[in-house]
């Protein structure tokens, strides 16, 4: 088993933003480590406190992953953290030490800048 991260951003705490956001989030997530739904174990997503038009896991689903388990949740509200950001935390089946690829997409590339294939 190993570990897949990503973030996104959105404009507005709008539904529609949110899940679109999620299914390019997603749909990148899977298509940089070619990656099938039945080799997902499971996802986390989390949200800043500013986003709460939509669960991520809605889009998810839509995109294929309706038999992963899939969490939403919160994340910690840091004094002047990135706003409206959707993260992925994905447990994908394969060998411990897969070259995972992780997606920073949007202003979200600002989290993790130092991953230049993330981007």
């Amino acid at each position: 088993m190993y570990a897949v991260r990503g973030a996104i951003t959105v404009e507005h705490n709008d539904a529609g933003e949110i899940l679109a956001a999620t299914e390019r989030l997603v749909g990148e997530l899977m298509a940089r480590n070619g990656l099938t739904p039945a080799e997902l174990i499971s996802c986390i997503f989390t949200v800043t406190d500013d986003l709460d038009a939509a669960f991520p896991a809605q889009a998810a689903r839509r995109v294929g992953l309706s038999r992963v388990p899939l969490l939403c949740a919160r994340e910690i509200p840091v004094p002047g953290s990135l706003p409206r950001v959707i993260r992925i935390l994905a447990h994908c089946d394969g060998p411990n030490g897969q070259d995972a690829h992780h997606v920073y997409l949007e202003e979200a590339r600002r989290l993790r800048a130092d991953l230049d294939a993330a981007q």
